[in-house]
């Protein structure tokens, strides 16, 4: 992607990305996006765990020892202890000793059967290899769809029980992939798989963001030969126009109750914050300066927008309070700094900073103390989206000239690229806690 397209200051740009069409609002139909996962990195503190083939994991229709596998690796918190094709069962009684001699701190195994009304009964233990001793187990009773979701909870309860942390990897992801001229927007689990097409059109979507209930997701439609923010639910596949004011309409957030979004208009003149209730009434301008101000995002409490401006010449991140006010600027280090994303703990902000004339790195912020880390050593990546329990952020990136998904650990320390066969990958946002 040409760097001025990835750009937000200049989203009037991005209209001319062509073929322009009517939108087609797609059935809930399954959409694999079929990636390969590329994990890299050493942490500095892992769990070793090792996770055995699940018996009759067959009948799910999934691996789902190495959905888990994968899940627990990709968090950064643990070191897979290879099982070397030992089937373990939720009734199984390992050999603690053995375990031990292999340096498993942990060890989990499950299986999978199917009952009489087709559901898949999933089934898992963890034990505490260092004690000796039982510390988890659930079983899931799920249609054969819901069997990739059953493993990430599996995950989701291991990592909790040995982290003291909620796990993320039950959670969903938005994104938008490009293939030639068609763009799609997908909602899929966490590891961006699995999931459903919610959307495809010949023009350009962007922006994509969550309700904080997961219902429903707003983002930006080109299909009108303008940008317009448009809301969708996305259990019925509704969809309906959010604000479509002359000018362009762009980079929607919610408030964190939901009842209202922070969006950027230009319909009085330059493109200034606004807000809106989540119906569509009650427009309000709460910034008026001759820059342009963009891509807001509340603070966990919602008492404060960050947003990005160009008030000081170059493109920052400030904040304001939330229903307007005298704004102070956040980011001093660089000369442009753009996607703000803020952890669900309001202690570390997530954002993008350009090194020389077309280097794109990720960066997060401890807001406290102001130290800035640099997390990667790759040259255009973009909106980074921090995943529910802060421990993550997703972003965007490029491998081999193609647009793809990375996530990695706050420290930078484990990174996983998720290398799609659907095309470019843009815009992935990390959608919440399902409620």
């Amino acid at each position: 992607m040409p760097a001025q397209d990835r750009i937000p200051l200049a989203l009037n740009r991005r209209r001319l990305l062509g073929g322009l069409g009517s939108l087609a609002a797609l059935p809930a139909t399954s959409a694999l996006a079929q990636f390969r996962v590329e994990i890299s990195g050493v942490g500095a503190s892992q769990l070793p765990i090792a996770i055995g083939d699940f018996r009759d994991e067959a009948l799910a229709g999934q691996p789902l020892a190495s959905i888990i596998r994968a899940d627990l690796e990709r968090s950064g918190e643990f070191r897979i202890v290879p099982a070397n094709g030992v089937a373990l069962d939720e009734r199984s009684s390992p050999d603690f000793n053995a375990w031990r001699g292999r340096a498993a701190d942990a060890l989990a195994g499950g299986s999978a059967a199917k009952l009489a009304d087709g559901r898949i009964d999933i089934r898992f233990a963890l034990w505490d290899v260092v004690k000796g001793q039982a510390i988890g187990s659930m079983p899931q009773a799920v249609a054969p769809d819901d069997a990739r979701r059953a493993a990430h909870k599996i995950s989701d309860t291991i990592y909790e029980k040995l982290t003291g942390q909620k796990g993320v990897f039950s959670t969903r992801m938005a994104y938008v992939t490009k293939t030639g001229q068609r763009y799609s927007l997908r909602v899929t689990d966490a590891d961006g798989e699995g999931g459903q097409i919610a959307l495809i059109s010949p023009a350009p979507i962007i922006s994509p963001a969550w309700s904080p209930d997961g219902k429903e997701l707003a983002y930006v439609s080109f299909e009108t030969h303008k940008a317009v923010v448009w809301v969708q639910d996305l259990l019925t596949g509704r969809r309906r126009v959010l604000a479509d004011f002359r000018g362009s309409n762009s980079a929607p957030t919610y408030s964190p109750d939901g009842s209202q979004l922070a969006l950027t208009l230009s319909r009085d003149g330059g493109s200034q914050l606004f807000l809106i209730n989540r119906d569509g009434s009650g427009v309000r301008r709460i910034t008026r300066d001759s820059s342009i101000d963009t891509e807001a995002v509340f603070s966990p409490d919602g008492a404060q927008l960050y947003f990005v401006s160009d008030r000081g010449g170059g493109p920052q991140v400030y904040r304001m309070p939330a229903g307007g006010g005298s704004a102070e600027r956040v980011t001093f280090d660089g000369s442009y700094n753009i996607s703000p994303s803020l952890s669900a703990d309001g202690r570390s902000m997530a954002y993008i900073t350009r090194e020389g004339a077309n280097t794109f790195r990720l960066c997060v912020m401890d807001l406290s103390s102001g130290s800035i880390q640099r997390i990667t050593d790759t040259a255009a990546d973009e909106k980074p989206s921090f995943a529910p329990n802060g421990r993550m952020i997703v972003y965007a990136t490029r491998d081999g000239g193609r647009g793809v998904l990375a996530t990695t650990t706050l420290d930078g320390k484990i990174k996983a690229k998720l290398v799609s066969t659907q095309g470019d990958v843009r815009e992935p946002t990390w959608g919440p806690f399902l409620r």
